[in-house]
């Protein structure tokens, strides 16, 4: 792996491409968001938008085509997209997470093969780790790759593959050897673009996060080159994996933070509108004891992924940083949605009004890119390494 180089945006150029985010989302992105949510309808046209702004390079180096942005930018635009609609950041981040294990540990040769065509769009994909028995705990993959000459034969399925269906590459998880002891030495990660042998066999209809294909991918007897092996030695998928994790969890945790602001926003906006006894229901003190709350959660929860970009950013490890941002913006999400719903009463549970998308969204932050009782567990033993008594 090279060694990190830090990276730095200047300021007056990030609030330039923060003002074209504003602009797309209001001329864009806000008109269509019902119609795509309400009939599950793959937003093209806004995907077509969001690789004309290079946003799928976004974190990419320069180097190699993409924008070379810091994570603390990078987590700005996220936050500011899922503040109105959350899931077309899926789109992105999980492509982003699959550009960065090449970028951070793949071969030069592999970089300059796959990163100019992940920058630009031409190639958008994704991460596939999770599989039916296997979710949080990535050791208990079951996907096989078994060398056959300058080839790998891979087996086996994943399962709630964001772009699933509309990607054509993935970072796929395989164990390169099954009877490895610990389990983490036999993971490997594959570029693995669609092929004869790899097949969607169904996309998954979700309570929230609509528009978004999640899908089951099925790989019988797929054959892909030997130099598709990210870095070029087997056993190292599984640090591979985690460290693009932290930059997923730093991803969701701005996705969080964007679900508490957007339903604050709508929250503070309905509760000056709307009278009860004469008077809009923010001046009643339950009402103001409510967004007192919700505020402080979502400034909160935007201080911890700050913090866990900068870390990231500096090249430190930050699965602790990372870990807390994920864990409490989830949560602040999840609180301020449905504190929101608590504030539109009756008018929450129709979909006429957008905050119940917000309370739909919101609750797969708590379960995405590892649960948050992993991350408590994660932020715990990180403490208690670096304060040993």
């Amino acid at each position: 792996m090279s060694q990190h180089v830090e990276r730095h945006i200047d300021p007056v150029e990030e609030e330039a491409f923060l003002d074209a985010i504003d602009r797309w989302l209001e001329r864009e992105v806000r008109p269509v968001i019902m119609h795509h949510d309400h009939n599950d309808i793959w937003p093209e046209k806004l995907v077509g938008q969001m690789q004309e702004m290079g946003l799928f390079g976004a974190t990419i180096d320069q180097a190699y085509g993409g924008l070379g942005l810091p994570a603390k930018t990078y987590a700005k635009i996220i936050t500011k997209i899922s503040s109105y609609w959350m899931a077309i950041t899926g789109i992105v981040n999980s492509h982003l997470i699959m550009a960065a294990a090449v970028e951070r540990f793949g071969t030069e040769a592999q970089k300059q093969q796959w990163l100019p065509k992940f920058a630009s769009g031409e190639i958008r994909g994704g991460l596939a780790l999770t599989e039916p028995d296997a979710g949080t705990d990535l050791q208990g993959i079951r996907t096989t790759a078994v060398r056959d000459g300058d080839h790998y034969v891979i087996n086996g399925t994943k399962t709630w593959i964001t772009n699933g269906v509309q990607g054509s590459c993935f970072a796929l998880l395989v164990k390169t050897d099954p009877k490895a002891e610990p389990r983490y030495k036999g993971m490997s990660i594959f570029i693995a673009p669609k092929a004869e042998g790899f097949t969607v066999s169904k996309k998954f209809d979700k309570l929230g996060y609509k528009a978004i294909d999640s899908a089951e991918l099925v790989f019988d007897n797929y054959r892909i080159p030997a130099d598709n092996l990210i870095g070029g030695v087997e056993g190292e998928g599984f640090f591979q994996a985690t460290g693009g994790l932290e930059l997923g969890r730093i991803n969701v945790a701005a996705r969080g933070v964007g679900l508490a602001e957007g339903s604050l926003r709508l929250a503070t906006e309905y509760a000056q509108i709307r009278k009860t006894m004469g008077k809009p229901i923010a001046q009643h003190q339950a009402i103001q004891l409510k967004l007192g709350e919700m505020v402080t959660r979502a400034k909160a929860a935007q201080l911890l992924v700050a913090n866990a970009a900068q870390a990231y950013d500096r090249g430190e490890r930050c699965d602790m940083e990372a870990g807390m941002a994920k864990f409490f913006a989830s949560e602040a999400a999840v609180r301020n949605s449905e504190e929101a719903m608590r504030i539109f009463g009756g008018y929450s549970y129709s979909k006429e009004y957008e905050i119940e998308r917000f309370y739909r969204d919101a609750l797969l932050m708590c379960i995405g890119e590892g649960t948050n009782e992993m991350q408590r567990m994660i932020i715990a033993k990180q403490w208690l390494k670096r304060n040993p008594v």
